[in-house]
């Protein structure tokens, strides 16, 4: 029995894709696609084993409304997407025409394109035009850390009791323990502030670059 998470080798990666839920052609292609035609953003894109979890959790949720803050090349949101109850939404904000052309693409692919808005510009703004009212399901914040604690303050009182934030690169590489430039001090910050918010139950998961989950009481 291990007192904390095991560290993966690749070859332990591999493994623990291969048995949880493992990427089908399209995401296969949609990862292959994003490094090679933006290798130096690539690393913007989900893990194939957070993008499984996202399915899991908003199928498990029954979500049927669901926000999305950042959405690059489309894999998380796809991931979303397949997860949403009938007649499920997902609303994505994004800034980038370039990058979420290639969503665009992925999402109709996988016959997902009719549950899915993408919203272009600040997401501060869009996020803040939404209902003012406790509704949504489920949100996935993956955009730049600097704006989290915006994103955070707009997001939770429009979920619903019971609803699910998750919350990626909380732990930026281990930075956040020395933090280095802007974007460390900001998620070192940023999960202090939730740390201390008493509206939601968390946990903070070693996934990828560090997952928070916080459920809205």
């Amino acid at each position: 029995m291990s007192v904390k998470s095991l560290p993966l080798t690749d070859e332990l990666h591999e493994y623990l894709v291969a048995h949880g839920a493992p990427p089908d052609e399209v995401v296969r292609e949609l990862v292959e696609e994003t490094r090679a035609a933006l290798p130096a953003e690539a690393q913007m894109q989900v893990a194939p084993e957070q993008a499984a979890l996202l399915t899991f959790l908003t199928r498990l949720l029954g979500a049927r409304q669901a926000v999305e803050v950042g959405t690059f090349t489309g894999l998380s949101s796809l991931a979303i997407a397949r997860g949403l109850a009938d007649g499920g939404r997902l609303t994505c904000f994004d800034i980038s025409e370039e990058y979420t052309s290639v969503a665009r693409r992925y999402w109709a692919r996988a016959g997902v394109d009719d549950r899915i808005e993408l919203r272009i510009g600040p997401a501060a703004d869009g996020l803040h035009d939404l209902p003012h009212e406790r509704y949504l399901d489920f949100a996935f914040i993956d955009a730049d850390k600097v704006g989290y604690p915006v994103y955070w303050s707009e997001l939770v009182p429009r979920m619903r009791p019971g609803g699910l934030i998750a919350v990626d690169n909380v732990l930026r590489g281990g930075r956040v323990l020395a933090p280095q430039d802007e974007s460390d001090r900001a998620i070192a910050a940023f999960n202090d502030e939730v740390l201390a918010d008493v509206r939601v139950d968390l946990v903070m998961l070693p996934v990828a670059d560090g997952l928070t989950l916080a459920r809205v009481r």
